[in-house]
């Protein structure tokens, strides 16, 4: 879902384990980068059980990841997709932990 505008909009989502961040697309060319969640800024990752998100395509679907600035909701392709990129998200912004002093 929008951050300003609040409507639901296809991104494509690339995770990178080794610059430590989650971006998001405007599609899957990777042309235009929208934004970025960098993992220390990742605070939880959760199902929204309380659908939360207003008008989710599938609510059953959605997950949540909150940040220090914002409140992403994202809604998967399938349930199993939402499992593991829930897990890659928390086990990203988790693991980041270890390299802190």
């Amino acid at each position: 879902m929008g951050g300003k505008i609040k409507s639901w909009k296809k991104r494509w989502f690339v995770f990178d384990r080794l610059k430590r961040t989650f971006s998001y697309y405007v599609d899957k060319h990777e042309t235009k980068l929208k934004g970025v969640i960098y993992f220390q800024a990742i605070e939880e990752v959760y199902y929204d059980h309380l659908r939360s998100a207003t008008k989710s395509p599938n609510p059953s679907l959605t997950f949540c990841v909150k940040t220090h600035d914002r409140l992403y909701y994202v809604v998967a392709p399938s349930a199993e997709a939402m499992r593991i990129w829930m897990d890659v998200i928390v086990t990203g912004a988790e693991g980041y932990t270890q390299f802190l002093n």
